[in-house]
């Protein structure tokens, strides 16, 4: 049976702030570049949903038929209550 020395707990915690600030420092230097490139995607994407839809749009306004003349039925009138 081994039990746990004073190296050796002072070896893993060592390990643990190297590990943390490696993280930290690499965190530093892509994230950015993950976000930028986040960025572009969505971007891009609402570009392309806007497109769509300005062409849906001018399709269906090209594809409408002319508006339906309205009859003239007769001239309006207003009526007064007389007392």
């Amino acid at each position: 049976m081994e039990t746990a020395s004073f190296n050796g707990l002072l070896r893993t915690i060592l390990w643990i702030f190297a590990i943390y600030y490696i993280m930290k420092f690499l965190a530093r230097l892509l994230l950015p570049v993950v976000v930028k490139k986040t960025f572009e995607k969505a971007e891009e994407h609402i570009r392309q949903q806007q497109e769509q839809y300005t062409q849906q749009n001018s399709t269906q306004k090209n594809t409408t038929e002319k508006p339906k003349e309205k009859k003239v039925v007769g001239e309006y009138i207003d009526y007064e209550e007389i007392e």
